[in-house]
């Protein structure tokens, strides 16, 4: 079976670039000892459904694939003059540090790379006219970074003046960029690559994504994202809590998942003590028969009780008013949550049935946490094959994950579209069987149900 929720056309894929850039011909012995090496013939189909490869290959003759992420027996940076260099940006999400402790730590032991910086606060850290000065890294600063959340480094939204950035990796003799970050981030790196080309910098930019709403494209997930659904669940349990522990008891949760709802849907699937699940990618309608409000007034009368989750960019369409956007151009949605819970409360005020309202807005305590033992596993992966990819010369990439493999994926490609819920696929129908929140919509229910609200 295809990969879900990927926003590609099929027919589209073979007009797609999978190639990976090289600054040049890597020449040079690795130092790796006892290695098992990837050759750049090893590849990973787009598609695991054999069918469907059969009648793609038919059609295109050349089924689409990913190069194969690992350590290379040649290398293109020699160790010795090596000058490393790591930057993190966007929101903080959990798994940062690991990450971070995982490209020093493979640098210095595996390759022996002893010219590691942290360059402080996101993209400003590169640009002269913030005055801040690198951090030296090394196995000892970075030892117990992994215990704690946030980044050691600092973080900023928004890209600097790509030249500026340029110059200033050419003036420290850096020449791989390690970008920890999300399609902004990434973004803001292809940028980067293309400069070093255009001014004959030999600079590997080399990105490991980071969307704690698993929403980059062409990867089947990315780190922050299971701690974040592992402490929402948490999070839901004490909503369900106060729930009951009223009469109509309302526990209401926003969490994170600005155009993709994935933590929604995998935290109303991680507890099933959740009635109802709002997310971007279906429309939310409140009023009428079948809506949220009063299928929220039926369930209150069947269990007195009800747990609803919200991501944060569903129902945006019931909000009014411009929309600003932040410096990394992301859409600075309307909190529907505190709308909700207005809104909740005028109807059911307005029917004179009674309602205990208890909200709930963990976002920048998970944002903030240190990863759980999967995320800090999957970080030190994506980081030690950042490394790799970066020692061989390659540039202008990410480090993926498809197919259970780890892959190297272009930068342009990652970035060409946001990873969204299929409101027909089968995570948004396990979502639907698992809440019964199509019981509450015009009597719709089963896997065939294309219901959508609470």
């Amino acid at each position: 079976m295809l990969p879900q929720n990927i926003n590609v056309d099929l027919d589209a894929l073979p007009k797609m670039d999978f190639s990976i850039k090289r600054l040049g011909v890597p020449t040079l012995d690795s130092p790796l000892k006892n290695t098992i090496f990837v050759e750049d013939t090893e590849r990973i189909c787009y598609s695991a459904d054999a069918k469907q490869n059969e009648a793609f290959l038919k059609k295109h003759k050349v089924m689409p694939s990913f190069l194969a992420a690992g350590p290379r027996k040649q290398i293109f940076h020699d160790p010795a003059w090596t000058r490393a260099a790591i930057v993190t940006c966007g929101g903080l999400c959990p798994g940062l540090n690991d990450v971070i402790k995982g490209l020093v730590n493979t640098l210095w032991y595996f390759y022996g790379v002893d010219n590691i910086f942290g360059i402080r606060y996101g993209y400003q850290g590169l640009n002269p006219a913030y005055k801040l000065s690198p951090i030296e890294l090394n196995p000892d600063v970075v030892d117990n970074i992994h215990a704690e959340g946030g980044t050691i480094l600092g973080s900023s939204r928004g890209m600097q003046p790509t030249e500026e950035i340029v110059k200033t990796l050419d003036r420290l003799n850096i020449n791989i960029l390690f970008t920890i970050g999300g399609d902004g981030t990434q973004r803001g790196a292809h940028a980067i690559a293309m400069e070093c080309e255009k001014r004959g910098v030999e600079c590997s930019v080399v990105g490991i994504p980071k969307t704690i709403d698993n929403d980059l494209n062409f990867m089947d997930k990315t780190f922050g994202f299971e701690t974040a659904v592992q402490a929402a669940a948490n999070i839901l349990s004490c909503a369900h809590n106060e729930a009951k522990g009223a009469f109509n008891g309302l526990g209401l949760v926003r969490l994170m998942g600005r155009d993709s709802g994935f933590i929604a849907a995998y935290a109303s699937l991680a507890n099933s003590v959740v009635n109802g699940c709002l997310i971007p990618e279906v429309p939310v309608r409140l009023d009428g028969p079948g809506g949220v409000l009063e299928g929220l007034a039926l369930r209150m009368q069947y269990k007195q009780h009800a747990v609803l989750v919200v991501a944060e960019g569903a129902g945006q369409e019931l909000l009014q008013g411009e929309r600003e956007v932040d410096k990394s151009g992301n859409v600075l949605h309307s909190d529907i949550g505190v709308y909700l819970k207005e809104r909740i409360k005028q109807y059911f005020a307005e029917k004179k049935l009674d309602i205990s309202i208890k909200y709930f807005d963990p976002s920048y305590e998970i944002r903030s946490l240190p990863a759980n033992s999967n995320d800090s596993i999957f970080c030190l992966h994506l980081a030690q094959h950042a490394v790799h990819a970066a020692m061989a010369g390659m540039t202008d990439l990410v480090v993926g994950n498809w197919q259970g493999y780890f892959t190297y994926v272009p930068i342009a490609m990652a970035t060409s579209a946001r990873r969204k819920v299929d409101p027909v696929g089968q995570l948004w129908q396990s979502v639907l069987l698992t809440t019964r929140q199509a019981k509450y919509l015009d009597g719709q229910s089963g896997p065939d149900s294309k219901a959508t609200g609470f």
